[in-house]
């Protein structure tokens, strides 16, 4: 496809648009085949597409619009027990943490720790052998790993009523990015310089199968990090989880879904469109989400308004508000320790962590505000004690 068109934009910000991630959206409302965007209060700059960023199309796929962490999201999971349990007790959250990284490792070198494929994983081929070999080597061995950035393991309480929660953030490891790197090699640039796969054709089609198994492959290993969790739970607080309280969501993925031109009209005018969301969560009508605050600050679930200038997302999270390279530059360990005060941590970590300070992101409430129309806040939740993988 060639025809280029100048899509409209629809935008929802919490504080004025950089200049490059101006640019960035201004070239991608002219990229082939895109027929609408949205911008979320957490878009900030990125490879090929900005991260907070919705993008439909009737025909094109955009693997730069989806990026390489495919299906990386958020689970939450309540326990039967108070957050102050946990507080009361520093000596046995000290043990916690210690023994975190064993239970949860950043990355996996060991095979006989592995956790084993699900059925629906086990059963599914990839779409090429060279994704077949990712799939039983690296992604067998980083199955329930957390990954290092902005990946976290979060104990939280209820800011209402102090029930303890989990809250888990990681994806696809490895195969995410394998999928992706595998499928852009076969593209082909389109006007406004995006590389993209034809949805009718069979190599379109392979790129729609092997993200959906990278989404699955991601949510089984949120679930793999939160049965780890649990058992350490268990074994030192023995608190276990309530029955039906988990929510799981993604925010990186290509759908198919039915969506009209951003008005409240009927569904007559809906038609199929390939939805791309790189850092943006699905936000129909009563549909559940996490919403990640910074480290060491507040986080929220919320529930979806199913607003249709939005395509019935959400952001994702914070968002950076520095990259990482300012963040490690203007950023010192003191710093960390004040704005971490009352959160345990690993204490260790503390350099190593200065790009992940609270710092270094945009202000949730704010954000919160610039999508009141999009999501309603359900539940508000205060760090406890943070796990996450520096680097």
């Amino acid at each position: 496809m060639s025809e280029t068109t100048l899509a409209p934009v629809a935008t929802w910000l919490a504080e004025p648009m950089e200049e490059k991630v101006a640019a960035a959206i201004e070239r991608l409302r002219r990229t082939a085949d895109v027929r609408r965007v949205a911008v979320m209060p957490d878009v900030h700059l990125a490879t090929d597409v900005c991260v907070g960023t919705v993008v439909t199309t009737r025909r094109l796929l955009f693997p730069g619009a989806v990026g390489g962490d495919i299906g990386c999201g958020m689970l939450a999971l309540a326990f039967d027990a108070q957050a102050s349990t946990l507080d009361a007790r520093p000596a046995v959250i000290g043990r916690l943490l210690a023994v975190m990284n064993s239970a949860v490792p950043i990355t996996r070198r060991h095979r006989r720790r592995v956790v084993p494929y699900p059925d629906e994983l086990r059963g599914a081929e990839l779409s090429h052998g060279a994704l077949e070999a990712v799939k039983r080597d690296a992604a067998a061995l980083q199955l329930g790993t957390l990954g290092g950035g902005n990946h976290f393991v979060e104990l939280q309480a209820d800011a209402a009523s102090d029930q303890l929660w989990l809250m888990v953030h990681s994806g696809s490891r490895a195969i995410g990015q394998a999928v992706r790197g595998h499928h852009l090699a076969h593209a082909q640039r389109v006007d406004g310089g995006m590389l993209a796969l034809d949805a009718e054709t069979a190599a379109g089609q392979a790129y729609v199968h092997d993200v959906a198994w990278a989404r699955a492959y991601a949510d089984a290993n949120r679930r793999a990090i939160a049965d780890a969790v649990i058992d350490l739970l268990r074994e030192h607080f023995h608190v276990r989880p309530v029955e039906h309280s988990l929510i799981s969501c993604d925010h990186n993925h290509v759908a198919r879904e039915a969506h009209g031109d951003g008005s409240d009209h009927g569904g007559e005018r809906d038609e199929l469109l390939w939805v791309h969301r790189k850092g943006a969560m699905p936000a129909s009508a009563g549909v559940a989400g996490v919403l990640p605050g910074s480290m060491g600050t507040m986080s929220f679930h919320v529930e979806g308004r199913g607003c249709a200038a939005a395509l019935r997302s959400s952001a994702h999270g914070a968002g950076r508000a520095m990259s990482r390279n300012v963040a490690r530059r203007t950023v010192t360990a003191r710093d960390v320790t004040r704005q971490m005060a009352g959160v345990w941590f690993d204490p260790r970590l503390t350099d190593a962590l200065r790009e992940e300070s609270p710092r270094a992101y945009k202000d949730i409430r704010a954000l919160l505000r610039a999508q009141h129309d999009l999501v309603r806040v359900t539940r508000t939740l205060r760090p406890v004690m943070v796990y996450k993988g520096a680097g």
